[in-house]
C-alpha cells in the first residue's frame, strides 16, 4: 500500500492537496468557544409571588411545579429555591446529549400542567421556563461617569437603546441583565391612615384591579338611524403618580371620596430595590452575554464589541459602558500559542535534520509533511462535531510533537539506506519503509489507544 504512494509521486500531491482543502473548509467553518459543551444541559423555572415569604412560595408554588415537572423525559434531578423576596427558582438537570430545546418544550408543557393549581398573583406575573446557558462569553458594565444617572435611568436606557440590538445578533442565547432596576410604579402605603379609614391591603389592590386596566367601552349610535358612529375611549392603563393618585378608594359621606393619595405615597421607582451595582464608584447595571451550542463566540463578541461601540455613539453625556470580561482574550491567546508552537516546530525540525542530516532537500520534505497533516486535522474536527476551543487547541500542540517525531524517523531512516549504498533515493525510501512503517504505526497506535477506554465513560467526564 504505501509503496503505490511511493511509486505515485502525483497520486500523493493530489492526495495532499485534497487534505489541506478540506482542512481549510473545516478551520473557516468551525465555530470557536472557549470551552467544550462539557455541562449537561439544564433548564430553568422561574416564578414570582409578590409580597410571599420563602416558606408560603415553597408550598404554594415550588411543590406544585415540582410534582408535575418531576419525571420529564431524560430528567437525571433538579434543584429549587424560595427566597423571602417572593422568587421561584426551579433548576431541572438532564442526561448528557440531551437536546436543550426539546428539553425545555418538554418542562414547559409539564409547567402549564400545574398552572391551575397555583395562585392568580403567580399567574399573572407570568412563569418563565428558559434553557440555562452556562458559557458566558462576553459581560459588560453601563455606568455613569459623572454620577448623574440613578441605576433605575441606566437599567432603563439599556433595555430600550442596546438590548434589543444585542439580542438580534446571531449566536447569543441570552442576554441577561444583572443589578437592574426596572421601571415600576411604587405605591408606599400608611398604615396607620389606612386604619383610621379601615382599609386592608386587598381593598387597594382591588380598587387598582378595577380602575387601572385596558377596557373596550363600546360605541355610541350603532342601535339609531344617525349617519355617524363614535367609538367611545377609555383612559386606560395609568401612567404618571397623579393619575394614581386619583384613583377613588371608597365614597363618604356628603359627596366625599377617599383617594389613593390620601393613604399612600406614589412615586415612579424601581420594581425591586433587592440589589444595587456600582461600577469605579458610581450607579452601573451588568450585562452576561452567553453563545447558543454550535455558535462562533469569537464572532459573536466582534460583533457585540462593534454594536455597543457604534450605541455609544447616541449615549447621553456622562454615560460609559466598560467591558468587564471577553473570552475572546483566552481565545487569541491560545491562537496565538498554537501558532507559535508551530513557529518552534518547523525551526526545531529544520535545525535538527539539517545539522545532522546535512541536507536541504530533506528538510523541505517534514516541513511540508507538518503543515498538511495539521491543517487536514480540522476537517475531520468539523467531521466529528468538535469546535475549536482551548482544549481541541491544546490536543493541536501535543499532535505537532507526534508529526514531527514521525517525519524525522522516516527522513532519517531514508539517509540511513543511502548511506549503506541504496543506488536511488526511491529504492531507499521503499527499503526504510519495508522496515519502520509499522514500527510508525505501531507507535502512533499505542499513544491514541490510551485514550480508547476513555470513551466509554459517560456524562461530563467522558465528554472532556
Amino acid at each position: 500500500m504505501l509503496k503505490k504512494f511511493i511509486d505515485n509521486p502525483v497520486l500523493s500531491t493530489v492526495i495532499s492537496i485534497i487534505i489541506v482543502i478540506l482542512g481549510i473548509l473545516g478551520l473557516v467553518t468551525l465555530p470557536i468557544s472557549q470551552y467544550p459543551e462539557i455541562a449537561p444541559p439544564t433548564v430553568q423555572v422561574s416564578a414570582t409571588y409578590q409580597g410571599a415569604n420563602a416558606d408560603v412560595v415553597m408550598k404554594s408554588v415550588i411543590i406544585p411545579l415540582e410534582e408535575e415537572i418531576n419525571g420529564v423525559e431524560h430528567m437525571t434531578y433538579m434543584t429549587s429555591k424560595a427566597s423571602n423576596d417572593g422568587s421561584a427558582v426551579i433548576t431541572v438537570n438532564f442526561k448528557q446529549g440531551t437536546d436543550p430545546d426539546m428539553a425545555a418544550v418538554n418542562v414547559q408543557n409539564r409547567v402549564a400542567k400545574a398552572t391551575s393549581l397555583l395562585p392568580a398573583e403567580v399567574i399573572k406575573t407570568g412563569i418563565t421556563t428558559t434553557k440555562r446557558l452556562s458559557s458566558e462569553i462576553f459581560s459588560f458594565l453601563l455606568f455613569s461617569s459623572d454620577g448623574r444617572y440613578d441605576q433605575k435611568c441606566l437599567d432603563n436606557y439599556l433595555r430600550i437603546n442596546v438590548m434589543p440590538q444585542l439580542k438580534r445578533i446571531d449566536g447569543i442565547g441570552d442576554a441577561t441583565v444583572y443589578g437592574g432596576q426596572d421601571y415600576s410604579m411604587r405605591i408606599w402605603l400608611k398604615p396607620d391612615v389606612m386604619a383610621i379609614y379601615g382599609l386592608m391591603p386587598s381593598d387597594v389592590i382591588r380598587s387598582l384591579n378595577e380602575q387601572n386596566l385596558e377596557a373596550a367601552p363600546g360605541k355610541v349610535g350603532e342601535n339609531s338611524d344617525q349617519t355617524y358612529q363614535y367609538v367611545l375611549k377609555y383612559t386606560g392603563r395609568l401612567e404618571t403618580p397623579e393619575q394614581f393618585g386619583d384613583i377613588v378608594l371608597k365614597g363618604g359621606e356628603n359627596g366625599h371620596l377617599l383617594r389613593l393619595k390620601d393613604i399612600a405615597t406614589i412615586e415612579l421607582g424601581a420594581l425591586s430595590y433587592a440589589s444595587s451595582m456600582t461600577a469605579q464608584g458610581k450607579h452601573a447595571t451588568y450585562v452576561s452575554i452567553s453563545q447558543t451550542a454550535g455558535s462562533n463566540a469569537h464572532d459573536i463578541i466582534k460583533e457585540c464589541e462593534a454594536v455597543l461601540k457604534e450605541a455609544s455613539k447616541d449615549f447621553p453625556q456622562g454615560m460609559q459602558f466598560g467591558i468587564y470580561s471577553n473570552a475572546n482574550e483566552f481565545l487569541d491567546a491560545s491562537i496565538t500559542k498554537l501558532i507559535h508552537t508551530l513557529i518552534e516546530a518547523f525551526i526545531l525540525v529544520f535545525l535538527v535534520v539539517f545539522i545532522f542530516l546535512q541536507d536541504f532537500r530533506s528538510t523541505l520534505i517534514p516541513a511540508i509533511a507538518v503543515p498538511v497533516a495539521i491543517i487536514g486535522t480540522f476537517f475531520f474536527l468539523k467531521l466529528f462535531g468538535f469546535t475549536i476551543n482551548l482544549l481541541t487547541l491544546f490536543a493541536l500542540v501535543l499532535a505537532i510533537g507526534i508529526v514531527v517525531d514521525d517525519a524525522i524517523v522516516v527522513v532519517e531512516a531514508v539517509h540511513a539506506k543511502l548511506d549503506e549504498g541504496a543506488p536511488s533515493a526511491k529504492e531507499a525510501t521503499v527499503k526504510a519503509m519495508s522496515e519502520i512503517s509499522t514500527a510508525i504505526i505501531s507507535i502512533t497506535l499505542i499513544m491514541a489507544a490510551v485514550f480508547v477506554p476513555v470513551t466509554f465513560v459517560t456524562g461530563s467526564v467522558g465528554v472532556f
